[in-house]
């Protein structure tokens, strides 16, 4: 398929050069020229506006904007309408706010425009595993987008199947769903991440435990001093706490066992402040997200030891470098 891409930074770069490895057809722009040139040199066809790439796309013209949420894409998506056709599609592949794609949705509609939300996981290392995908939007344009999706997606693998699982649809096992209508895939993906806080902060807190078992306020005979990288490594193999996150902790811990280049404040993409509010909308109780959350927001102001391993689990697996001190949040 040929597809137009809108924003070349870690992610977007990637899923262009996926697509292309998987023989797709990428027109691709961003602000930064340098961007564009770099990724030409990988066979992506460059577009210096929106215009030009609309220009260079056969119809039904399908717009991949993968973005920071919020205004960037906001004013992207508010662009692209002005030079879409009926018929045209586009995707939101960022991590906007689900109830920002239900508004985005109907003003589409509105012009015969289609739009579909993608809640895309993979982080850095998407190009080479594939990326995990919670798709919304109508089922007919999402059918039609079927080979895109197809190749950014792990795929099968060597993942063992779900014992007693029968589905018609093997999209799931391939890394991939129509989670529903637009919005649902942005919600998804927006508890996912929720949940990625809550994971992650417990193996900080644990890692946290293990380091100061050492501390000199404990009674001599109760002081251990463990071998952090090494219980990293042995929960990695047979534990039932094996995750790809141990094994991004175990890589970072292995470097340097006392994370010294990370200062330990922690940024949020802003969707776990989201899943808890729409835990009190749906008044669930979720207080491990919570508590992972308000975690993030203290270690700002005090940082330990498990915040440093929160921010090095941040950057292996998206790149993800520490906030200044004076920046609230990484929206």
């Amino acid at each position: 398929m040929q597809i137009g891409m809108i924003g070349l930074g870690r992610m977007g770069s990637n899923l262009a050069r996926r697509l292309m490895a998987g023989k797709h057809d990428v027109i691709a722009f961003d602000h930064d020229k340098k961007a564009i040139a770099a990724i030409a040199e990988d066979g992506a066809v460059p577009a210096d506006s929106l215009a030009d790439m609309a220009g260079k796309l056969p119809s039904p013209r399908i717009f991949w904007v993968m973005l920071p949420a919020g205004a960037a894409t906001e004013s992207t998506i508010e662009a692209l309408l002005d030079v879409c056709a009926p018929g045209d599609v586009i995707i939101d592949g960022g991590n906007s706010f689900y109830k920002d794609d239900i508004r985005r949705a109907a003003s589409c509609r509105m012009k015969k425009v289609q739009y579909v939300d993608v809640g895309t996981s993979g982080g850095v290392w998407g190009l080479q595993r594939g990326y995990c995908m919670m798709i919304g939007g109508p089922k007919e344009t999402v059918d039609m987008l079927d080979p895109i999706f197809n190749t950014l997606a792990p795929g099968v693998g060597t993942i063992v199947r779900t014992p007693g699982r029968t589905c018609d649809d093997d999209r799931a096992e391939k890394g991939y769903i129509h989670a529903g209508p637009a919005g649902a895939g942005h919600f998804v993906k927006m508890v996912h991440n929720g949940i990625e806080y809550g994971l992650m902060a417990a193996y900080a807190e644990g890692f946290d435990i293990l380091k100061n078992k050492s501390a000199e306020h404990l009674p001599e005979a109760e002081r251990f001093d463990l071998n952090i990288p090494d219980i990293a490594e042995v929960w990695r193999r047979g534990s039932v706490i094996s995750s790809w996150l141990l094994d991004l902790s175990a890589a970072a811990l292995a470097k340097d066992r006392a994370l010294e280049d990370y200062e330990g404040k922690v940024g949020d993409s802003g969707e776990g402040q989201w899943t808890i509010d729409a835990a009190m909308e749906e008044a669930v109780p979720a207080y491990v997200l919570s508590s992972a959350l308000f975690a993030r927001y203290r270690s700002r102001v005090h940082d330990t030891f498990g915040d440093k391993l929160l921010s090095a689990m941040r950057f292996g697996f998206g790149g993800h470098v520490e906030l200044p001190l004076d920046e609230p949040g990484e929206k």
